[in-house]
């Protein structure tokens, strides 16, 4: 009888262990999230002047800021006319600057009666806000939602400066360094409820939200993306806030935003595709839930605890970030992770280890990506394109 039991239980554990190699030989290794594409190739050029007006910035010889409205651009050169002479004040706020125009507007009918100046990309500002605190927003496209596994649209703050639309980002050793594309948005004044925004001058710009997966992985609860913990620590970042040539300012924000269109490509492989249409919350609404959640300092960053925003509002010097679409590098730890996760648990003494099962899958799940080698390495050349707010070339090093 206890013979015939252990032969059982032998060959119990037997198709018990051929079924586990099985899985983890047949786990698939995604690697990145498959987007979907529009059949026609993005356009690029400059909003028609009866639809927005196209801002850009630089700083002359004399070191001041110069803001010129953008009338063409051929390559890496923009052609622009200084808003001083339409009778504008200068001001580091280009929608201050914009504002102050007291003379006359640009159209095609008077664009030829005043001096154009021509500035190199590589010269210009970036087109984000001065400030270092901005509010990012998560899973607000519904196809990146779903392979993120997210219900709901989230905010965060992000820390960090502005870079300029030709720029670099570091790609350290032990980082899972991925991409996002976005549209982003500022303002020429305080916003402290939905009348300021509705009120405000307004300004799009393209941007990107660089990722330190590994600070994710590691901080977030999985169960609950808007517990405040894990975003912060891995989307702020002296390079991970790189933003557009241009500052546009539409008569028509809804109807302009819907049209507009972003995408992401690595090494010339296309990876992002979405127009500003599939957003789940538009800017007014994520102005308006970016309010509502001022009040408790609840975001974790570098061990500190912090409000949404440092004055419970929407600062002048702050962008509101519109989230990303399908189509990055992370996906969920696999089949393979998961088995091998267990067996280095168990490995270590399970219970009677320093680690618990999860943080093993963890680790685990984080040591097999970078050896996969699916996310950004040095040498890569990540580029951002947008139907009318330009693009971003940054170049990934060491």
């Amino acid at each position: 009888m206890i013979k015939r039991m252990s032969r059982y239980l032998g060959m119990f554990g037997l198709v018990l262990i051929t079924v586990i190699v099985v899985a983890w030989l047949t786990s698939s290794d995604p690697k990145l999230n498959q987007a979907s594409f529009e059949k026609t190739p993005l356009v690029e050029g400059l909003a028609p002047f009866e639809h927005a007006t196209t801002l850009a910035q630089f700083i002359d010889e004399d070191g001041r800021t110069v803001t010129v409205q953008v009338i063409d651009y051929s390559g890496e050169t923009i052609t622009g006319i200084d808003l001083a002479e339409l009778g504008g004040s200068p001001n580091d706020n280009p929608l201050l600057a914009f504002a102050s125009i007291s003379t006359v507007q640009l159209n095609a009918a008077n664009v030829d009666d005043f001096p154009a100046i021509k500035v190199e990309i590589s010269d210009l500002l970036p087109s984000g806000t001065l400030g270092s605190s901005h509010l990012g927003t998560g899973t607000n496209f519904p196809e990146h939602a779903e392979e993120a596994g997210s219900q709901s649209v989230f905010n965060f703050p992000k820390f960090g400066k502005a870079t300029a639309a030709r720029t670099e980002v570091a790609a350290k050793p032990g980082v899972l360094l991925d991409y996002e594309v976005e549209l982003c948005i500022r303002f020429d004044r305080d916003i402290e409820t939905v009348m300021d925004f509705d009120t405000a001058v307004k300004g799009l710009f393209l941007c990107g939200d660089f990722t330190n997966r590994n600070a994710l992985v590691e901080l977030v609860d999985p169960d609950n993306l808007d517990s405040g913990h894990g975003f912060s620590d891995s989307k702020s970042g002296p390079d991970f806030f790189p933003t557009g040539p241009y500052i546009v300012v539409p008569k028509d924000l809804a109807s302009f935003v819907s049209n507009l269109r972003m995408t992401t490509s690595v090494n010339q492989l296309a990876r992002q595709d979405a127009r500003g249409g599939e957003m789940i919350l538009d800017f007014r609404q994520l102005a308006e839930k970016s309010l509502a959640d001022m009040s408790e300092q609840r975001f974790l960053f570098a061990d500190e605890f912090h409000y949404l925003a440092p004055y419970k509002r929407i600062d002048s010097n702050m962008t509101l970030m519109s989230g990303t679409a399908e189509g990055v590098i992370f996906t969920p730890p696999t089949r393979r992770d998961l088995i091998e996760g267990v067996v280095h648990y168990l490995a270590a003494g399970g219970p009677l280890s320093n680690n618990t099962l999860i943080e093993s899958v963890k680790q685990t799940f984080i040591s097999n990506e970078l050896n996969s080698g699916h996310y950004l390495q040095p040498g890569d050349v990540v580029e951002y394109h947008s139907s009318y707010l330009g693009n971003i070339n940054i170049r990934v090093t060491e």
